[in-house]
């Protein structure tokens, strides 16, 4: 009876555990997973230093380290202001301007690429060299992809991933 007892109580634990770490993560797949920004990022106020590696972009436990947005449409890492020269551009637009459409109502699903380039519907991007380690997670042939508009950095969008909401600046190269 006491082992009968006794293995009753490790399974009551173990299912405890499993139920806590299920909520957990269904906590954090909720904060960003399948959350569509209603708009993109506010200009820039005041412009941080730009990061010269990839750090300082997980704001609290459990958000990635890449610049994402939370479900109040907070974006995180886009702070940088206009003179960042990551992002700097003598030729802004030279391959003309995105007219697929922005925002929510405008989802699409990556067809090819790497993490330099991708496409969907005929269109093509490039992916800043900066943002390369951020995009490196994406699934190129289904990711649900949101393009924003950048208020900061001429001739640059952003690229919004649905699956992990996280976002990469990206240059339209034409259809």
């Amino acid at each position: 009876m006491k082992k009968l007892i006794g293995f009753c109580a490790v399974l009551a634990t173990l299912w405890f555990v499993g139920l806590t770490q299920g909520v957990a993560q269904a906590q954090k797949e909720q904060r960003s997973a399948g959350h569509v920004p209603s708009h993109g990022p506010p200009p820039a106020r005041q412009p941080r230093v730009a990061p010269a590696q990839p750090h300082g972009y997980a704001d609290r436990n459990g958000h990635p380290e890449a610049p994402h947005v939370h479900p109040n449409n907070k974006w995180i890492g886009h702070d940088t202001g206009r003179n960042d020269a990551r992002f700097h551009l003598d030729h802004p637009w030279e391959h003309g301007r995105f007219d697929g459409g922005f925002g929510r109502g405008h989802v699409f699903r990556v067809e090819g690429g790497g993490r330099e380039r991708f496409w969907f519907g005929g269109y093509y991007f490039s992916v800043s060299p900066s943002d390369y380690p951020f995009c490196d997670g994406w699934f190129r042939d289904r990711d649900e992809i949101v393009i924003y508009e950048d208020p900061d950095h001429d001739g640059w969008y952003l690229a919004y991933n649905v699956r992990l909401g996280t976002y990469v600046h990206v240059m339209y190269l034409g259809r």
